[in-house]
């Protein structure tokens, strides 16, 4: 893997969870030595995109939340290979709608090779991402600031989204029951959900395959609504079979 390739990975992971990372667990996850670290840190510091403490280091970025960090935490490499391969479905010249979570927000990171794009989404969390890339033109959904997990919703955002076509929508789900129902994590987040579902020509459903079975929250769709369905191994085969009657189901590993 090309240095450059490998220092924009420990930052998409630095940014996504902002603690204090170190040295010899980045090198885990990358699979590299932490002397290869050790190099990549040290050039990431020269461009002031982090900072080095005693045993690894701090990415400078957004004001820390631990209620938005465990979420994004959560499930990490499986969360960031869905954001990979949906960012493969995204073409220049696409007009993105992308609602706010902790899967969306892997693929927010992986966007800035799609060329020219325009990009409409309620997450805060996301504006740090797509400040990093020239080729995005950023839109917020206005509405009332959730601060516990960087997102905007309301009734405000729902007249704005009313106004808005997309060639895309993406959207996250903390669960899908055993019925291929996707729920959202309460009624307000699943309002705003069917609204965006409405906006767009193209619907593609982001969630790891450990949603599958969690049957907390408020129904918002079911798989027959979305065109893709971006997942992971993992999946129980007869849950599959039966999903994949609902829906087209692309697998990543990650």
């Amino acid at each position: 893997m090309k240095p450059e390739i490998r220092q924009q990975q420990l930052m998409n992971r630095m940014r996504a969870v902002e603690r204090e990372w170190r040295v010899d667990e980045l090198a885990r996850a990358l699979k590299v030595s932490p002397l290869t670290i050790r190099r990549d840190l040290d050039a990431l510091e020269r461009t002031g995109a982090i900072v080095r403490t005693l045993g690894g280091c701090l990415a400078i970025g957004r004001t820390q939340n631990a209620v938005y960090q465990k979420r994004v935490a959560t499930r990490f490499e499986l969360k960031q290979a869905v954001g990979r391969a949906a960012a493969r479905q995204v073409h220049s010249g696409d007009t993105l709608l992308i609602n706010d979570g902790s899967t969306t927000f892997h693929l927010a990171s992986c966007l800035g090779g799609c060329g020219p794009i325009m990009v409409y989404t309620n997450s805060v969390a996301m504006i740090g991402e797509f400040s990093r890339f020239e080729n995005v033109r950023l839109f917020l959904l206005g509405g009332e600031y959730h601060r516990d997990l960087y997102y905007l919703g309301g009734g405000l955002m729902a007249g704005v989204l009313d106004t808005i076509r997309a060639d895309t929508v993406f959207l996250g789900a903390d669960g899908v029951d055993a019925r291929g129902n996707c729920l959202a994590l309460n009624p307000d987040v699943a309002r705003d959900a069917q609204i965006m579902l409405r906006q767009a020509r193209r619907k593609i459903l982001l969630a790891d395959a450990t949603k599958v079975g969690n049957c907390t929250g408020a129904i918002y769709s079911q798989l027959t609504d979305f065109d893709l369905w971006v997942t992971t191994v993992g999946m129980p085969r007869a849950m599959f079979k039966r999903f994949r009657k609902l829906t087209t189901i692309q697998e990543v590993t990650p």
